[in-house]
Protein backbone atom coordinates (compact mmCIF):
# COMPACT_ATOMS: atom_id res chain seq x y z
CA UNK A 1 0.00 0.00 0.00
CA UNK A 2 2.77 2.23 0.82
CA UNK A 3 4.24 1.74 -2.58
CA UNK A 4 1.09 2.72 -4.02
CA UNK A 5 0.82 5.95 -2.51
CA UNK A 6 4.46 7.36 -3.12
CA UNK A 7 3.41 5.96 -7.08
CA UNK A 8 0.15 7.89 -7.11
CA UNK A 9 2.02 11.34 -6.58
CA UNK A 10 5.19 10.62 -9.08
CA UNK A 11 2.35 9.74 -11.59
CA UNK A 12 0.29 12.74 -11.45
CA UNK A 13 3.98 14.58 -11.86
CA UNK A 14 4.95 12.91 -15.09
CA UNK A 15 1.26 13.52 -16.43
CA UNK A 16 1.52 17.35 -14.91
CA UNK A 17 5.33 16.98 -16.40
CA UNK A 18 4.05 15.97 -19.98
CA UNK A 19 1.10 18.43 -20.80
CA UNK A 20 3.80 21.05 -19.59
CA UNK A 21 6.27 20.14 -21.95
CA UNK A 22 3.94 19.72 -25.18
CA UNK A 23 2.08 22.83 -24.81
CA UNK A 24 3.67 26.16 -26.66
CA UNK A 25 2.70 29.29 -25.85
CA UNK A 26 1.26 30.68 -29.17
CA UNK A 27 4.54 32.55 -31.55
CA UNK A 28 5.07 33.61 -34.63
CA UNK A 29 6.56 31.15 -36.64
CA UNK A 30 8.58 33.67 -38.53
CA UNK A 31 10.08 36.54 -36.34
CA UNK A 32 9.33 38.91 -39.62
CA UNK A 33 5.83 38.02 -39.88
CA UNK A 34 3.01 40.19 -38.38
CA UNK A 35 -0.60 38.90 -37.53
CA UNK A 36 -4.22 40.32 -36.50
CA UNK A 37 -6.34 38.53 -34.15
CA UNK A 38 -9.92 37.49 -34.74
CA UNK A 39 -12.71 37.95 -32.05
CA UNK A 40 -15.55 35.94 -33.11
CA UNK A 41 -19.23 37.34 -31.44
CA UNK A 42 -18.66 38.35 -27.65
CA UNK A 43 -22.69 38.37 -26.98
CA UNK A 44 -22.99 35.31 -24.73
CA UNK A 45 -19.96 36.86 -22.29
CA UNK A 46 -21.37 40.26 -22.56
CA UNK A 47 -25.02 39.31 -21.04
CA UNK A 48 -23.98 36.94 -18.33
CA UNK A 49 -22.19 38.64 -15.35
CA UNK A 50 -20.29 34.64 -14.54
CA UNK A 51 -18.84 35.20 -18.13
CA UNK A 52 -17.67 38.36 -18.28
CA UNK A 53 -14.27 37.59 -17.10
CA UNK A 54 -13.43 35.04 -20.12
CA UNK A 55 -14.21 38.21 -22.62
CA UNK A 56 -11.35 40.22 -20.21
CA UNK A 57 -9.52 36.91 -20.45
CA UNK A 58 -9.36 37.41 -24.01
CA UNK A 59 -8.47 41.24 -24.41
CA UNK A 60 -5.95 41.10 -21.40
CA UNK A 61 -3.94 37.68 -23.35
CA UNK A 62 -4.13 39.91 -26.43
CA UNK A 63 -2.72 43.24 -24.30
CA UNK A 64 -0.15 40.85 -23.60
CA UNK A 65 0.62 39.27 -26.43
CA UNK A 66 0.77 42.32 -29.04
CA UNK A 67 5.21 42.73 -29.38
CA UNK A 68 5.01 38.84 -29.22
CA UNK A 69 3.37 38.45 -32.15
CA UNK A 70 3.77 41.29 -33.96
CA UNK A 71 0.05 42.08 -33.79
CA UNK A 72 -1.15 44.78 -36.18
CA UNK A 73 -4.89 44.98 -35.79
CA UNK A 74 -7.81 43.43 -34.30
CA UNK A 75 -11.20 41.99 -35.92
CA UNK A 76 -13.98 41.43 -33.96
CA UNK A 77 -17.13 39.44 -35.64
CA UNK A 78 -20.08 41.45 -34.11
CA UNK A 79 -22.89 40.69 -32.03
CA UNK A 80 -21.33 42.86 -29.35
CA UNK A 81 -24.31 42.41 -27.46
CA UNK A 82 -27.09 39.77 -26.91
CA UNK A 83 -29.66 42.51 -26.67
CA UNK A 84 -29.23 45.97 -28.30
CA UNK A 85 -31.96 47.48 -26.19
CA UNK A 86 -33.68 45.73 -23.63
CA UNK A 87 -33.51 46.75 -20.02
CA UNK A 88 -36.02 44.42 -18.35
CA UNK A 89 -34.84 40.34 -18.59
CA UNK A 90 -37.13 37.89 -18.72
CA UNK A 91 -36.62 33.82 -19.07
CA UNK A 92 -33.29 33.01 -20.05
CA UNK A 93 -32.59 36.15 -21.61
CA UNK A 94 -29.28 36.59 -19.32
CA UNK A 95 -28.09 38.53 -16.15
CA UNK A 96 -27.06 41.62 -17.40
CA UNK A 97 -29.42 43.75 -19.27
CA UNK A 98 -28.47 46.08 -22.09
CA UNK A 99 -26.90 48.77 -20.39
CA UNK A 100 -24.41 46.92 -18.55
CA UNK A 101 -24.23 44.46 -21.57
CA UNK A 102 -22.74 47.52 -23.75
CA UNK A 103 -20.83 48.83 -20.51
CA UNK A 104 -19.15 44.59 -20.34
CA UNK A 105 -17.82 44.93 -23.93
CA UNK A 106 -16.73 48.63 -23.88
CA UNK A 107 -14.46 47.50 -20.77
CA UNK A 108 -13.37 44.14 -22.49
CA UNK A 109 -12.22 46.37 -25.56
CA UNK A 110 -11.01 50.07 -23.51
CA UNK A 111 -7.87 47.15 -22.18
CA UNK A 112 -6.20 47.43 -25.71
CA UNK A 113 -7.05 51.41 -25.97
CA UNK A 114 -3.78 52.83 -27.24
CA UNK A 115 -1.76 49.31 -26.98
CA UNK A 116 -3.20 48.02 -30.56
CA UNK A 117 -6.43 49.33 -33.29
CA UNK A 118 -9.44 47.36 -33.19
CA UNK A 119 -12.19 47.47 -35.44
CA UNK A 120 -15.62 45.69 -34.14
CA UNK A 121 -18.81 44.83 -36.48
CA UNK A 122 -21.72 45.06 -35.51
CA UNK A 123 -24.57 41.61 -35.62
CA UNK A 124 -27.96 41.76 -35.62
CA UNK A 125 -27.99 41.67 -31.96
CA UNK A 126 -26.52 44.85 -31.80
CA UNK A 127 -29.82 46.64 -33.45
CA UNK A 128 -32.96 46.98 -32.54
CA UNK A 129 -34.90 45.72 -29.41
CA UNK A 130 -33.79 42.15 -28.83
CA UNK A 131 -32.44 41.50 -32.96
CA UNK A 132 -32.89 43.58 -35.58
CA UNK A 133 -36.22 44.70 -35.52
CA UNK A 134 -35.35 47.98 -36.78
CA UNK A 135 -31.79 49.80 -38.20
CA UNK A 136 -30.71 51.65 -34.69
CA UNK A 137 -27.30 50.98 -32.50
CA UNK A 138 -26.25 51.76 -29.38
CA UNK A 139 -22.89 51.44 -30.61
CA UNK A 140 -22.00 54.90 -30.95
CA UNK A 141 -22.70 55.14 -27.01
CA UNK A 142 -20.03 52.96 -25.96
CA UNK A 143 -17.11 52.89 -28.95
CA UNK A 144 -15.97 56.34 -30.90
CA UNK A 145 -12.65 56.30 -32.42
CA UNK A 146 -11.02 59.08 -30.11
CA UNK A 147 -11.37 56.33 -27.65
CA UNK A 148 -8.12 54.67 -29.05
CA UNK A 149 -5.44 56.86 -30.58
CA UNK A 150 -4.53 54.06 -32.84
CA UNK A 151 -7.46 53.75 -34.21
CA UNK A 152 -8.19 57.54 -34.87
CA UNK A 153 -4.26 57.21 -36.83
CA UNK A 154 -6.16 54.77 -39.23
CA UNK A 155 -9.20 55.99 -39.51
CA UNK A 156 -9.56 57.20 -43.78
CA UNK A 157 -13.44 57.34 -44.44
CA UNK A 158 -16.79 57.12 -42.72
CA UNK A 159 -19.94 55.67 -44.36
CA UNK A 160 -23.42 56.65 -44.12
CA UNK A 161 -25.30 58.13 -41.44
CA UNK A 162 -26.75 55.83 -38.93
CA UNK A 163 -28.63 57.07 -35.79
CA UNK A 164 -29.03 60.55 -37.41
CA UNK A 165 -25.34 61.42 -36.75
CA UNK A 166 -21.60 60.52 -37.94
CA UNK A 167 -20.74 56.87 -36.68
CA UNK A 168 -17.72 54.32 -37.66
CA UNK A 169 -20.35 51.44 -37.88
CA UNK A 170 -19.45 51.59 -41.54
CA UNK A 171 -15.78 53.08 -41.61
CA UNK A 172 -12.39 52.38 -43.99
CA UNK A 173 -9.23 52.10 -42.15
CA UNK A 174 -5.57 51.87 -43.47
CA UNK A 175 -2.78 49.90 -41.76
CA UNK A 176 1.18 49.64 -42.57
CA UNK A 177 2.22 46.07 -41.99
CA UNK A 178 6.00 45.35 -41.38
CA UNK A 179 6.47 44.59 -44.88
CA UNK A 180 5.96 47.63 -46.75
CA UNK A 181 2.49 46.83 -47.97
CA UNK A 182 -0.67 49.04 -46.72
CA UNK A 183 -4.03 47.03 -45.82
CA UNK A 184 -7.47 48.53 -45.68
CA UNK A 185 -9.76 47.41 -43.51
CA UNK A 186 -13.26 48.33 -44.40
CA UNK A 187 -16.21 47.06 -41.32
CA UNK A 188 -19.54 47.39 -42.60
CA UNK A 189 -23.11 47.13 -40.90
CA UNK A 190 -24.97 43.82 -40.40
CA UNK A 191 -26.70 42.84 -43.10
CA UNK A 192 -25.92 47.11 -44.88
CA UNK A 193 -28.35 49.23 -46.55
CA UNK A 194 -27.96 49.79 -50.26
CA UNK A 195 -26.76 52.90 -49.93
CA UNK A 196 -23.59 51.49 -47.68
CA UNK A 197 -22.69 48.99 -50.22
CA UNK A 198 -22.67 51.91 -53.15
CA UNK A 199 -20.77 53.94 -50.48
CA UNK A 200 -18.03 51.01 -50.14
CA UNK A 201 -17.94 50.61 -54.17
CA UNK A 202 -17.20 53.81 -54.75
CA UNK A 203 -14.57 54.45 -51.82
CA UNK A 204 -12.79 51.18 -52.80
CA UNK A 205 -12.98 52.23 -56.55
CA UNK A 206 -11.63 55.91 -55.33
CA UNK A 207 -8.11 57.05 -56.40
CA UNK A 208 -6.37 56.97 -52.91
CA UNK A 209 -7.45 52.87 -52.41
CA UNK A 210 -8.14 51.06 -55.78
CA UNK A 211 -4.57 49.85 -55.54
CA UNK A 212 -4.44 48.54 -51.87
CA UNK A 213 -5.29 45.21 -50.83
CA UNK A 214 -8.55 45.28 -48.87
CA UNK A 215 -9.69 43.61 -45.72
CA UNK A 216 -13.99 43.52 -45.70
CA UNK A 217 -15.38 42.72 -42.07
CA UNK A 218 -18.66 42.25 -41.41
CA UNK A 219 -21.36 40.05 -39.19
CA UNK A 220 -23.39 37.75 -41.61
CA UNK A 221 -21.97 36.33 -44.75
CA UNK A 222 -21.06 32.74 -45.46
CA UNK A 223 -23.24 29.61 -43.52
CA UNK A 224 -21.70 26.29 -41.49
CA UNK A 225 -21.48 24.68 -45.68
CA UNK A 226 -19.45 28.15 -46.62
CA UNK A 227 -22.16 29.25 -48.97
CA UNK A 228 -23.31 33.10 -49.29
CA UNK A 229 -26.01 33.18 -47.48
CA UNK A 230 -28.99 34.13 -49.35
CA UNK A 231 -31.81 34.89 -46.69
CA UNK A 232 -32.92 35.58 -43.34
CA UNK A 233 -36.01 36.24 -41.62
CA UNK A 234 -35.18 39.60 -39.88
CA UNK A 235 -37.85 42.35 -39.53
CA UNK A 236 -35.52 44.89 -40.79
CA UNK A 237 -35.96 46.32 -44.04
CA UNK A 238 -33.17 47.04 -46.90
CA UNK A 239 -30.34 44.52 -46.40
CA UNK A 240 -27.81 42.42 -47.90
CA UNK A 241 -26.84 39.45 -46.49
CA UNK A 242 -23.65 37.28 -47.69
CA UNK A 243 -25.07 37.00 -51.26
CA UNK A 244 -26.12 39.83 -52.08
CA UNK A 245 -22.75 41.64 -50.76
CA UNK A 246 -20.85 39.46 -52.57
CA UNK A 247 -22.35 40.17 -56.22
CA UNK A 248 -22.57 44.12 -55.57
CA UNK A 249 -19.41 44.55 -53.76
CA UNK A 250 -17.13 41.71 -53.07
CA UNK A 251 -17.28 39.81 -56.70
CA UNK A 252 -16.63 43.10 -59.05
CA UNK A 253 -13.99 44.79 -56.22
CA UNK A 254 -10.24 45.12 -57.87
CA UNK A 255 -8.92 44.76 -54.38
CA UNK A 256 -11.20 43.12 -52.01
CA UNK A 257 -8.77 39.97 -50.96
CA UNK A 258 -10.13 38.51 -47.54
CA UNK A 259 -13.64 38.89 -45.63
CA UNK A 260 -14.01 38.09 -42.19
CA UNK A 261 -17.30 37.40 -40.46
CA UNK A 262 -18.97 35.28 -37.75
CA UNK A 263 -23.14 35.23 -36.85
CA UNK A 264 -23.10 31.38 -37.03
CA UNK A 265 -23.20 28.22 -34.88
CA UNK A 266 -25.45 25.28 -33.43
CA UNK A 267 -24.49 24.35 -29.20
CA UNK A 268 -21.04 22.56 -28.72
CA UNK A 269 -20.72 22.19 -32.28
CA UNK A 270 -17.52 23.88 -33.54
CA UNK A 271 -17.75 23.03 -37.30
CA UNK A 272 -21.85 24.71 -37.30
CA UNK A 273 -19.57 27.72 -36.18
CA UNK A 274 -17.01 27.57 -39.65
CA UNK A 275 -16.80 28.47 -42.94
CA UNK A 276 -14.21 29.18 -45.23
CA UNK A 277 -14.10 29.55 -49.41
CA UNK A 278 -12.25 31.33 -52.00
CA UNK A 279 -13.66 33.36 -55.04
CA UNK A 280 -12.08 35.39 -57.75
CA UNK A 281 -13.22 39.00 -58.20
CA UNK A 282 -13.25 41.19 -61.36
CA UNK A 283 -9.75 41.63 -61.31
CA UNK A 284 -9.36 37.89 -61.10
CA UNK A 285 -7.56 38.09 -57.70
CA UNK A 286 -8.76 35.39 -55.21
CA UNK A 287 -10.93 36.24 -52.51
CA UNK A 288 -10.60 34.18 -49.45
CA UNK A 289 -13.64 34.30 -47.25
CA UNK A 290 -13.43 33.13 -43.66
CA UNK A 291 -16.59 32.63 -41.06
CA UNK A 292 -15.30 31.90 -37.42
CA UNK A 293 -17.36 32.18 -34.47
CA UNK A 294 -17.68 30.36 -31.20
CA UNK A 295 -20.54 31.57 -29.09
CA UNK A 296 -22.74 28.21 -28.55
CA UNK A 297 -19.33 26.30 -27.60
CA UNK A 298 -18.77 25.93 -24.19
CA UNK A 299 -22.25 24.53 -23.42
CA UNK A 300 -24.53 26.00 -25.62
CA UNK A 301 -26.73 29.44 -26.28
CA UNK A 302 -26.46 29.88 -21.96
CA UNK A 303 -22.86 28.87 -21.40
CA UNK A 304 -19.89 30.31 -20.82
CA UNK A 305 -19.66 32.32 -24.27
CA UNK A 306 -17.80 30.50 -26.09
CA UNK A 307 -14.53 28.64 -24.51
CA UNK A 308 -11.99 32.08 -24.67
CA UNK A 309 -11.44 30.93 -28.60
CA UNK A 310 -10.37 33.43 -30.72
CA UNK A 311 -7.90 33.31 -33.90
CA UNK A 312 -4.47 34.50 -34.83
CA UNK A 313 -3.56 35.12 -38.50
CA UNK A 314 -0.14 34.81 -39.21
CA UNK A 315 0.87 36.95 -42.61
CA UNK A 316 4.11 35.75 -43.44
CA UNK A 317 6.96 37.90 -45.11
CA UNK A 318 6.64 36.48 -48.27
CA UNK A 319 3.48 38.69 -48.70
CA UNK A 320 1.67 35.61 -50.05
CA UNK A 321 1.06 33.20 -47.19
CA UNK A 322 -1.15 33.64 -44.25
CA UNK A 323 -1.12 30.60 -41.30
CA UNK A 324 -3.98 30.20 -39.15
CA UNK A 325 -3.95 29.42 -35.31
CA UNK A 326 -7.21 28.47 -33.28
CA UNK A 327 -6.36 29.07 -29.87
CA UNK A 328 -8.02 29.49 -26.56
CA UNK A 329 -6.31 31.99 -23.77
CA UNK A 330 -8.79 30.30 -21.11
CA UNK A 331 -7.48 26.86 -21.63
CA UNK A 332 -3.79 27.98 -21.92
CA UNK A 333 -4.06 29.80 -18.76
CA UNK A 334 -3.55 26.58 -16.76
CA UNK A 335 -1.03 23.55 -16.68
CA UNK A 336 -4.03 21.51 -16.08
CA UNK A 337 -6.28 22.44 -19.45
CA UNK A 338 -3.38 24.06 -21.24
CA UNK A 339 -3.53 20.44 -23.47
CA UNK A 340 -6.85 21.85 -24.81
CA UNK A 341 -5.45 25.10 -25.62
CA UNK A 342 -5.46 24.48 -29.48
CA UNK A 343 -7.88 23.05 -32.44
CA UNK A 344 -5.79 21.62 -34.48
CA UNK A 345 -8.38 20.11 -36.95
CA UNK A 346 -7.92 20.79 -40.61
CA UNK A 347 -10.81 23.58 -40.33
CA UNK A 348 -8.77 24.82 -37.76
CA UNK A 349 -5.29 25.09 -38.55
CA UNK A 350 -4.44 25.86 -41.72
CA UNK A 351 -2.18 27.74 -44.21
CA UNK A 352 -3.85 29.41 -47.61
CA UNK A 353 -2.41 32.28 -49.98
CA UNK A 354 -3.41 35.36 -51.19
CA UNK A 355 -3.12 34.35 -54.71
Amino acid sequence: MKRINLLLPLLAFLCYFQVAAQYQKPTLTNNESWSLILMPDPQTYTRFHKNVGILNLMTGWIYENVDKLNTEFVLCTGDLVEHNDLIHLKGNDGTANSLKQWQNVRNAFATLDNRVPYVLATGNHDFGYRSAEYRSTNYDKYFNVNQNGFNQRALREIGPQINGQSSAVNALYEFHTPHGKDWLVMVLEFAPRDTVVKWAKQILEAKPYVDKDVILLTHTYLNSKSEHIKSEGYKMPDVNYGAALFEKLVKPSKNIRLVFSGHIGAPDNFDAHLGFRRDKNAAGKTVSQMTFNAQAMGGGWHGNGGDGWLRYLEFMPDGNTVKVKTFSPLFAISPTTQDLAYKTEENQEFTFTLD
